[in-house]
């Protein structure tokens, strides 16, 4: 089973339910590991939208990249999610993060994720339950990353989301 590392976030409707939804959605075909606590934050890229609902989650998996990111994109629709416009507002998002350490650099998925390095609203939640994760090109820690940002403005913990699921070591 291959760890990996999974960015949530929501900005429309029942922002907190889409997230439970999200994660016991993921629980069906994935081994929830560990759930961070939600944090609210500013949009970033299109700044005309509402504030999204962050979090991470650590699962388990044995499916390909490719796969995985297949199954993900499947609930993203299942839990209301429909196109529209690139960095715009949206029901449920759900980005692969990081699998394991292995680098991938396909046409639609590009693993460690690409703008990790810039995005708070991921680094934040990642740094409360793996803050020692190497980024596999960079070598530098999920800790080491969110540092970079300080100060950071637009984001705020917003508390635990009670998931139901009972969490275990990474």
């Amino acid at each position: 089973m291959i760890p990996v590392l999974l960015g949530l976030g929501a900005n429309m409707g029942d922002r907190a339910a889409t997230l439970r939804a999200a994660v016991s959605g993921l629980g069906r075909f994935l081994n929830v590991i560990r759930v961070s606590p939600v944090y609210e934050t500013a949009p970033m890229y299109v700044m005309d939208q509402g504030r999204f609902l962050n979090m991470v989650v650590v699962v388990e998996t044995a499916l390909t990249p490719e796969r995985l990111l297949e199954a993900v994109k499947d609930l993203e629709r299942r839990l209301g999610r429909t196109p529209s416009r690139r960095y715009g507002p949206r029901q449920i998002d759900i980005d692969i993060i990081f699998y394991g350490d292995q680098r991938v650099d396909e046409p639609d998925l590009v693993i460690p994720h690409p703008r990790l390095p810039e995005r708070a609203f991921v680094l934040a939640p990642a740094a409360d339950i793996v803050p020692d994760w190497l980024h596999p090109e960079s070598g530098r820690t999920v800790s080491e990353m969110l540092e970079a940002l300080q100060p950071m403005r637009g984001i705020e913990r917003w508390g635990e989301l009670d998931c139901g699921i009972v969490q275990s070591a990474v």
